[in-house]
């Protein structure tokens, strides 16, 4: 069976916090995290509800860095539910908090993305960051993804000397990104590198010699599912999928993207449905070897792009801009 990661990165928003509209922390997770949009909440407890309603089970990158601010029960109050509903918690980390904080743990250094550190610095703010996600409550993280994408190798050999097996912060489909992990385009399937299994983000192709993040706002309903069944079809490693805890959301309008929402359901009831593919989480044991364990002989095979799926992905997302923001 295909395993299929349905990855949330759940984070408070440093941005919010900058410019006033989320200085305490119930008032950013109330627009952050439970994503308390009029008509209903579209944050991370609705997430859960959809993939609990469908026999699936999610990996929440939750980061922990906010509670240089506001200290551990804030990052308690996003890892509770999400365990609670027997999901996997995994360690996320945006270093942009280390401007706001009272004691910043490397002094007075602070950084965009964790690879403008130093692997000292990195292995510092990893272990600060792993200790706060135990102390609100999670097990020790076996799973990165970094803020923004912004890893580079340093982060890996950070990673592995803290014992942390799984990376999953290269944006296979993303030319330009703050990612600077020393794999290229070819690289789409999960590999050992620098000490810890590199899990990328999938993708598809796209026109020219473009390629398609597999992430909730970026791919349509069809793309998505014609996505993971070519994934089954070429007997894929795996499939990996992003999302964010504030995705269905304007959090300037407080209005739900309905669309991104309906996309979203419908997605977890198909793949709910697949008896060849399954929801997988990185806290399975031996999930890291079983990863690795074959590689399709065509590596770099990813869905062909569609000329039809693009119109039609490019039309509704026009629609969701008016509509919604």
């Amino acid at each position: 069976m295909l395993p299929v990661f349905l990855t949330i990165d759940t984070e408070y928003s440093a941005g919010l916090y900058l410019h006033g509209g989320g200085r305490t922390w119930r008032e950013n997770f109330a627009r952050s995290i439970a994503c308390e949009a009029r008509g209903g909440s579209v944050g991370v407890g609705y997430q859960i509800e959809v993939m609990d309603r469908h026999g699936l089970k999610g990996v929440f990158f939750v980061d922990p860095m906010p509670a240089l601010v506001w200290g551990t029960d804030a990052i308690a109050a996003a890892v509770d539910p999400i365990l609670s509903a027997g999901h996997d918690v995994q360690l996320h980390l945006h270093t942009e908090w280390l401007a706001f904080a009272e004691r910043n743990p490397l002094g007075s250094r602070i950084g965009t993305n964790i690879a403008d550190f130093t692997l000292d610095e990195q292995r510092i703010l990893l272990d600060y960051a792993c200790g706060q996600l135990v102390a609100a409550g999670a097990p020790a993280p076996v799973a990165f993804r970094a803020g923004n994408y912004g890893a580079n190798d340093d982060t890996l050999r950070a990673l592995a000397l803290l014992g942390v097996k799984l990376e999953s912060s290269f944006p296979a489909a993303l030319d330009f990104s703050a990612c600077r992990i020393s794999l290229g385009r070819g690289d789409v399937f999960p590999q050992r590198h620098l000490g810890v299994v590199e899990v990328p983000i999938s993708a598809i192709a796209a026109r020219g010699r473009g390629r398609r993040h597999a992430q909730l706002t970026a791919m349509s309903l069809w793309e998505l599912k014609s996505a993971v069944r070519h994934a089954v079809t070429a007997d894929w490693p795996a499939f990996v999928v992003v999302s964010h805890s504030f995705e269905m959301m304007n959090r300037q309008n407080g209005v739900a993207n309905r669309l991104v929402q309906r996309r979203f359901e419908a997605f977890c009831e198909w793949l709910g449905r697949q008896g060849d593919v399954r929801a997988a989480t990185f806290s399975e044991p031996g999930i890291d070897e079983r990863l690795i364990g074959r590689t399709p002989a065509a590596a770099a095979a990813l869905l062909p792009h569609s000329p039809v799926r693009e119109a039609l992905r490019m039309g509704e997302q026009a629609i969701a801009n008016m509509v919604y923001g």
